[in-house]
């Protein structure tokens, strides 16, 4: 179905490009070389999605003006990275985020951990014993190995997970996943982002499984048979994604997430399409 530009009266009236064109296209607004270009993870059977970004800039202002939107300055926190296997991908964009973050915290314990479990936990309880603040963020396997091993108590840390089992794990909810670790690392909230390569701005989870946007960020919830049908609220549907921080590729994405919005335009994630690729930040269920 074409549509002409002149016609668009309302936002409902956007075409969404299905989230599967970063895989087959090179999705651009303009011609440029780009600055850096992120790739998704995805497994060794899948294309991975291609973002090529023309200024870096963009998304580190995005990510840290939405980061302390919620949760204050990156620079009270010593950041903590548990991000195996991502670290080893020079193309990610979390790994980008983070180690941005890790720069601007100014704390010298600030790092990556691949699989040094027990320097971490070392290094979680000296922090704790300091009485620092901390913030824990990893993907859910990585997270879901490290409580496996070690039993903490973390009263002045936040564990944050990015999604991601990579085949590592069987698939849990993200109730299963969040309840075990509040058991096995003593914390009474587990916080979760929802990102992706194909996006240059994230939501933030921070208590209770919903998931909240900054101003320039819009999600809304489609019929999984008709893409122009869209639900405002209540009805589970999949996730069409507004990115302003997209001005040079695509700031209407389609995703392949199935979700379900709540009045205050805060969004819960129930899963995927059935036929979606598997995607490294979001192989989780709900």
């Amino acid at each position: 179905m074409r549509v002409k530009p002149a016609q668009v009266n309302s936002l409902l009236r956007i075409p969404f490009l299905p989230i599967q064109f970063f895989k087959s296209h090179r999705v651009v607004c303009g011609q440029f070389e780009p600055e850096v270009v992120f790739e998704s993870s995805g497994t060794t059977q899948t294309i991975n999605s291609r973002h090529e970004v023309k200024d870096a800039d963009i998304y580190q202002r995005s990510y840290l003006t939405c980061f302390e939107q919620f949760y204050g300055p990156v620079s009270d926190y010593v950041v903590l990275g548990l991000l195996p296997s991502y670290l080893e991908r020079k193309s990610s964009s979390l790994v980008h985020m983070v180690q941005d973050m890790i720069a601007r915290s100014g704390q010298p314990e600030s790092g990556f951990y691949l699989y040094e479990h027990d320097k971490l936990k070392s290094t979680l309880e000296a922090l704790e014993a300091q009485g620092r603040k901390v913030l824990l963020i990893g993907v859910t396997f990585g997270l879901l190995d490290f409580a496996t091993n070690y039993e903490l108590q973390l009263k002045n840390t936040i564990v944050m997970e990015t999604g991601g089992m990579k085949g590592r794990r069987e698939e849990w909810t993200r109730e299963e996943v969040h309840a075990y670790l509040k058991d096995r690392l003593g914390v009474q909230q587990v916080h979760a982002e929802y990102g992706m390569t194909e996006l240059l701005s994230q939501a933030y989870s921070l208590a209770d499984s919903r998931f909240h946007t900054p101003a320039w960020m819009k999600v809304l919830v489609r019929d999984e048979n008709d893409p122009f049908q869209l639900f405002e609220r209540s009805a589970p549907g999949v996730i069409n994604v507004v990115d302003l921080a997209n001005i040079y590729s695509c700031a209407f994405i389609a995703t392949e997430d199935i979700g379900r919005l709540q009045a205050d335009g805060s969004f819960a994630v129930l899963g995927r399409l059935d036929n979606s690729a598997l995607r490294g930040c979001s192989l989780m269920v709900s």
